[in-house]
């Protein structure tokens, strides 16, 4: 049994983490497992589509100018969206001919159009596809928040400029829509929450859905001495120590920059400011920073797991105020690490986060709620058996081994059930 994993960037992102490690976790379990991304910028080992100097070139050219159409075209509100006007035939590439099942992850990008899925479609292999944003049913967007456009057939779109019925979202819909005609596919939903929403969507309600949540390495992520972590990143032992992801700036939507604030200064209204920070990693534009009211330390780009791990050590406490994510790797990289995550009851942080057993699930967009739940971990008369539900949630659900397996469940069903047609 030969797996082909098709993604548009190595390690890049949730997705590009979420590719690699089941990648990994499945040969692991002696699986013939690869992954073939469309564009490796700086890592030569990495199996690209993209190979050669002109095709690395003209791959580049493509990513550039969808983001100067999109920019064109989208008002300014920070939301993803692919035009997809750019791609890739790879039908007929030796490891995908080669491969019994074709394993789609997320393919923007001047990766795949949907004209290149169909082509895929025509080869008769058994199809899989992992959701990472919602994309794959939209018009265009990758977060949705509020709008219900696309249990219908998109049109106009509120993150256009120019929005009516026949409008870019209603056309890529439609492009969508002819392409998966020709194609049968399963899907996986790593959330609970995305199965529900692919199955509301108009493109692919009829779907085969098996939710499958992602792994990780729990061997890097894993409980370290919170003592001992602290001390390495020159924070004092007593301090009540706060740790959050990407922060862009306090107008950011996507992840609720703005209600951590609040819940912050509610939050040294109760506790005294000496003895709480709050760490931050995963800035990268170190001019549009948000101010926080209390004592600060900006991380930065973490690039090593290792150091990342230590960071979730280190902290008594994850906060991802997100407002939308599907199965935020932070949140389960935390637990992993046995810290508790504080954050909204949205997207798949529900199939993590068990409320007030391993942290707490805050009312959405509720920042009072938010601070509640911070101040409910400090409070809290026995902090390791929270960090020790952590783990045990991660050790239960999302291993790598547990992962794999229903994964490889899976495929066997699809060859089982293609040989037996």
């Amino acid at each position: 049994m030969k797996i082909l994993h098709l993604n548009s960037y190595k390690d890049n992102g949730g997705a590009g983490k979420a590719a690699s490690r089941i990648n990994l976790a499945l040969q692991n379990q002696g699986i013939d497992s690869e992954l073939w991304v469309n564009f490796s910028p700086h890592n030569s080992k990495v199996k690209t589509f993209s190979s050669g100097i002109i095709n690395h070139g003209f791959t580049a050219a493509a990513i550039v100018l969808e983001r100067i159409i999109s920019k064109l075209n989208l008002k300014p509100l920070k939301t993803p969206f692919s035009f997809s006007l750019f791609g890739k035939d790879i039908s007929a590439h030796p490891s995908v001919i080669q491969a019994d099942i074709l394993h789609l992850h997320w393919i923007n990008h001047a990766f795949m159009r949907p004209a290149d899925l169909a082509k895929l479609g025509k080869l008769g292999k058994p199809i899989v596809w992992t959701f990472h944003d919602s994309n794959a049913f939209t018009g265009g967007c990758h977060v949705r928040y509020s709008c219900d456009h696309f249990k219908r057939e998109c049109g106009n779109c509120p993150l256009l400029k120019s929005p009516y019925p026949n409008d870019w979202s209603h056309r890529i819909w439609k492009r969508k829509a002819k392409a998966y005609s020709d194609m049968k596919f399963h899907v996986i939903a790593p959330s609970k929450w995305m199965a529900d929403s692919v199955k509301q969507s108009k493109l692919l309600s009829n779907r085969n859905i098996h939710v499958i949540h992602n792994t990780l390495n729990t061997e890097v992520f894993k409980p370290l001495s919170k003592q001992e972590s602290k001390k390495q990143i020159h924070i004092n032992n007593k301090t009540f120590v706060m740790l959050s992801g990407f922060m862009p700036s306090r107008n950011d939507r996507h992840k609720g920059t703005s209600y951590l604030i609040k819940a912050l200064e509610i939050i040294i209204k109760e506790i005294a400011a000496e003895q709480i920070e709050l760490l931050v990693f995963g800035n990268r534009n170190q001019k549009n920073l948000p101010d926080f009211p209390v004592k600060v330390t900006f991380l930065g780009k973490i690039e090593s797991e290792e150091e990342l791990a230590k960071c979730y050590s280190a902290a008594d406490v994850f906060l991802a105020p997100s407002l939308e994510d599907n199965l935020p790797y932070t949140v389960m990289e935390s637990l992993a690490c046995g810290t508790p995550v504080v954050a909204f009851k949205t997207g798949g942080i529900p199939d993590m986060v068990k409320h007030k057993e391993n942290g707490y699930l805050a009312d959405y967009k509720s920042f009072e709620d938010l601070a509640r739940g911070i101040k409910w971990v400090f409070d809290h008369p026995e902090r390791q058996y929270l960090n020790d539900q952590a783990r045990q949630t991660v050790e239960n659900l999302f291993s790598p081994a547990v992962i794999a397996s229903r994964h490889i469940e899976l495929y066997k069903s699809l060859i089982f059930k293609d040989v037996s047609a």
